[in-house]
């Protein structure tokens, strides 16, 4: 069965295009690529600072996305499979670069927090600030907030105590609430 891509009438369905890509369909494999690429690369962007390593990120995200298709067995959205594939290959390399550097743990600390970001901020301005954090800070505070991992997640994931996750996102929402501040957003 080949997939009708040419026609620009035509929608393909989720599980058309999983099937086409696990028979190694080249034809698939770049629509998948087309389709999913833009809001992948926003979050290998979220973890890795520079535009070109991002983009690296999502090429070897990508690739095995494609290799390991087979893999995908339908629990949840494929949109979700492809994610996490791309937070995993973001935290390794920062790994590999040994840039994911945390802060010290900060013993009795008020868990809590009221720190919020506007809404209506823009993404580009997010980004920005994002940006602006250090890679420790920016890696939790991503997992924790934007991913919705939990605490104890983060800490196995970066191989840090669950009270350094905890630090390390307090320590983000303020350097981020002073960011704002002195910017003006």
């Amino acid at each position: 069965m080949v997939l009708p891509y040419t026609s620009k009438t035509h929608s393909v369905t989720e599980q058309e295009l999983i099937a086409a890509c696990q028979r190694r369909d080249r034809t698939a494999q770049k629509y998948l690529f087309d389709r999913y690429s833009a809001k992948m690369y926003g979050i290998c962007k979220r973890y890795v600072k520079d535009h070109q390593e991002a983009e690296d990120v999502l090429i070897d995200g990508m690739f095995k996305v494609l290799t390991k298709i087979d893999d995908f067995r339908g629990a949840g959205s494929f949109e979700g499979w492809i994610r996490r594939i791309m937070v995993n290959q973001s935290l390794m390399f920062l790994r590999k670069r040994n840039e994911l550097k945390f802060a010290q743990e900060i013993n009795n600390l008020e868990l809590t927090s009221n720190i919020s970001v506007e809404d209506d901020m823009a993404a580009r301005e997010i980004l920005a600030l994002l940006d602006q954090l250090p890679t420790g800070y920016r890696t939790v505070f991503n997992l924790y907030v934007v991913e919705g991992y939990k605490h104890r997640e983060i800490a196995e994931e970066l191989g840090i105590s669950i009270n350094t996750s905890k630090s390390q996102l307090i320590l983000a929402k303020k350097r981020m609430k002073d960011l704002i501040i002195k910017n003006n957003v």
